[in-house]
């Protein structure tokens, strides 16, 4: 049986909070305007001391709201849905006379409409009785992180998702929970559902969604001998942030809400396998691609947030709309600086796998980061790199966020000639092995001068084999990849009209041609 991966849309206007001309919502961001700065930081023990030991201060955004700012919204009559103590402020559903009350309360900053009117966007069908994460795992050498013992122990990781409908059940899942690994499960959708409510009613399709992506993190069958997924080891919490397969209203307040959660109790790694671009009701409302600049989005200021003063690293599925020639770009949070955005591959070439959606050429940083293949969405290439994380930072916890991610980018095949249809490539598990390790790395990257209008490059591989290649316009931004067959152990790459440089992908070894 197959189901639909959907991918919610999210609109919160910039920070000068825009109005609008159409009908206000009746849901609303509260935002207040202080805290008491005397107040203790709403963080546990174990997050407070991975922070000192990062060199990260705490902040007001660590402090809780103000009691005395709900208690007075509650005598008004407001009962608050979600509270954000990072952009302190809190949702709540407001009548015509509740926004006219609020307004008048000295300590309210800015009441912030959240749109009702969303629908999704349908994504490839996936099955999860026949995952397909085999290719991938050689891919990324897993074999290397088995041989080192590293499975991701002793790593909290935090998975955001839309459901995890019978993953308690499911054999790839079984010793996650055999061994109480999945520690800690909350529904900010539905508040009331408890963890089995979670795990055995199904709502909608893609309440299988975060079942799936778990299996890409930490899958493992021992009847058949089958690892999915890297991070075996690792101890999970997990939120559900987003509801069924149509939607009425702004949901991003959940999953700011979960990733405060997570912070709150430590969690240092984070999947996100969501994305927000377009599809609102309202044509008008939609997210227009120029919008995918890492600060526009709530959700991404939010997980650049995390990344910047929180010392969290969020791997972010770059998105599935490549094939889509009106967007083609990464959805939002996946377009922030700080996160690590994942495209996907094919298999056989490692070049970009059509869906997958490119990085706008306005942002001054690479996206994707890294990718690796997945032949049903980038929902599944990001955990899939979740679980390479997972391992670096129990080889090392003492890591950084930013060390975890420039380990990564490293450790990958097209290093240090990346670009924006797949980052720098597919990360290698022998080389990130080496890199912690501080052992030199052998060299696979060099560059070639040409001019004129054609180079051959002898490769030394034979007749008809094909090699991937990426025509770019300057260092990072592609104007077309191909695949070109080898003839007589040469490879003949005839230049197209505004091609600076071209990236030779031999998998094992990259060759950059600088043209003149």
């Amino acid at each position: 049986m197959t189901r639909r991966i959907v991918l919610w849309l999210l609109l919160w206007p910039a920070l000068s909070w825009a109005s609008h001309t159409e009908p206000e919502p009746t849901k609303y961001w509260i935002v207040f305007k202080d805290k008491n700065r005397s107040a203790a930081p709403a963080l546990s023990p174990g997050t407070l001391h991975s922070r000192q030991l990062r060199g990260l201060p705490v902040d007001d955004t660590d402090r809780p709201l103000s009691a005395d700012y709900l208690a007075q919204l509650q005598q008004q009559g407001v009962t608050p849905l979600c509270r954000s103590r990072w952009f302190n402020a809190v949702s709540a559903q407001l009548s015509p006379a509740h926004i006219a009350q609020v307004k008048q309360l000295s300590f309210v900053k800015e009441l912030v409409p959240i749109d009702r009117h969303l629908v999704v966007t349908s994504l490839p069908n996936v099955d999860l009785t026949r995952p397909q994460f085999a290719p991938v795992m050689n891919q990324i050498q897993a074999g290397e992180f088995a041989a080192a013992g590293l499975t991701g122990r002793f790593v909290k990781v935090g998975v955001l998702d839309a459901g995890f409908f019978g993953a308690d059940s499911a054999a790839a899942l079984k010793h996650l929970f055999v061994r109480n690994g999945v520690r800690t499960v909350r529904d900010y959708v539905n508040a009331k559902k408890t963890k089995n409510d979670l795990f055995h009613n199904l709502e909608s399709m893609s309440d299988f969604h975060g079942t799936e992506v778990l299996a890409a993190i930490a899958g493992l069958d021992p009847t058949e001998n089958i690892q999915y997924g890297l991070a075996t080891d690792a101890t999970f919490y997990l939120a559900r942030t987003d509801q069924g397969n149509r939607e009425f209203r702004g949901e991003e307040d959940n999953w700011v809400q979960a990733i405060e959660w997570l912070d709150s109790l430590g969690v240092r790694l984070v999947n996100t396998s969501l994305g927000y671009a377009r599809g609102f009701t309202d044509p008008k409302e939609n997210y227009e691609p120029k919008q995918m600049d890492g600060h526009t989005s709530v959700i991404s200021r939010a997980a650049q947030m995390a990344a910047d003063k929180k010392g969290m690293l969020i791997v972010v599925s770059a998105g599935n709309e490549g094939d889509d020639r009106s967007w083609r770009i990464i959805s939002t949070p996946a377009d922030a600086q700080g996160v690590l955005a994942v495209g996907a591959t094919n298999s056989r070439l490692w070049n970009r796998i059509g869906y997958s959606s490119i990085g706008p050429e306005s942002l001054p940083y690479l996206k994707p980061n890294v990718s690796c293949f997945s032949l049903y969405g980038t929902s599944l290439s990001a955990p899939v790199i979740t679980g390479f994380a997972a391992c670096i930072m129990q080889a090392n916890p003492k890591l950084t966020n930013r060390e975890v991610i420039e380990l990564i980018e490293k450790s990958s095949h097209l290093y240090p000639y990346g670009n924006n249809f797949v980052g720098y490539g597919v990360p290698q598990a022998s080389r990130v092995l080496a890199l912690l390790r501080k052992q030199p790395l052998s060299a696979t990257a060099r560059s070639v001068n040409a001019s004129g209008k054609s180079v051959s490059l002898p490769l030394g591989l034979n007749d008809k084999e094909t090699v991937s290649i990426f025509r770019k316009k300057d260092e990072t931004h592609v104007i077309q990849q191909e695949a070109l067959k080898v003839s007589n152990g040469k490879l003949l790459i005839k230049r197209v009209n505004g091609e600076a440089r071209t990236t030779v992908d031999l998998k094992k070894e990259v060759i950059e041609v600088i043209w003149d």
